[in-house]
């Protein structure tokens, strides 16, 4: 896949491991899954715009006990999983000053598209496996945006809209989204 590439060595690489590469300052994103490093580039302007007025709607209607986080913000799920997503909601409490050690509230990946497979095949298993309740995904290039639930140990699909569609997600907060907002000039 083009503009990403993973790692493995012998054995599963670690927090530490990755603490290393990230040391060379090189402008490219890497994250820990399962033990490989996955690293790619630095995302778009739509990616981005995208980040930006999700992360706004979220912060506006969160409750007092509930932060809103941008990438790159360290969530650790395992020694061999530390992974960045681009918008994260926890709970307060639940964070340090330079991560957050347990599954967010939410996660929310905008999808680029050297990202594409990594976020809806490998993150998503991840944050299913480490107990994220809501999981989401959104498209800036074909504005949509897919929400996921944690149920009965597997994720549930609650909304897939696409364009300017309008939905209102009740989890982990009611909040009012229409995708093509999310990238408007």
């Amino acid at each position: 896949m083009v503009g990403m590439t993973t790692t493995r060595r012998s054995g599963p690489l670690t927090r530490d491991d990755l603490e290393r590469l990230r040391s060379t300052e090189d402008g490219l994103r890497y994250e820990l899954i399962d033990g490989s490093i996955v690293v790619t580039p630095a995302p778009g302007r739509w990616h981005q715009t995208a980040v930006l007025r999700l992360a706004m709607i979220l912060d506006q209607a969160r409750p007092a006990s509930m932060v809103v986080m941008l990438a790159p913000f360290d969530v650790h799920l395992a020694d061999d999983t530390a992974v960045q997503p681009d918008v994260l909601v926890a709970r307060r409490d639940e964070l340090t000053d330079t991560d957050l050690p347990a599954a967010p509230v939410l996660a929310v990946e905008v999808l680029s598209p050297s990202t594409r497979h990594i976020d809806l095949r490998l993150k998503q298993e991840r944050y299913l496996r480490a107990g994220c309740p809501s999981y989401w995904v959104v498209d800036p290039l074909q504005p949509s945006l897919t929400a996921w639930e944690l149920a009965g140990g597997v994720y549930q699909e609650v909304v897939s809209i696409r364009g300017d569609e309008a939905t209102h997600l009740t989890v982990p907060f009611a909040v009012d989204v229409v995708p093509a907002d999310l990238v408007s000039d």
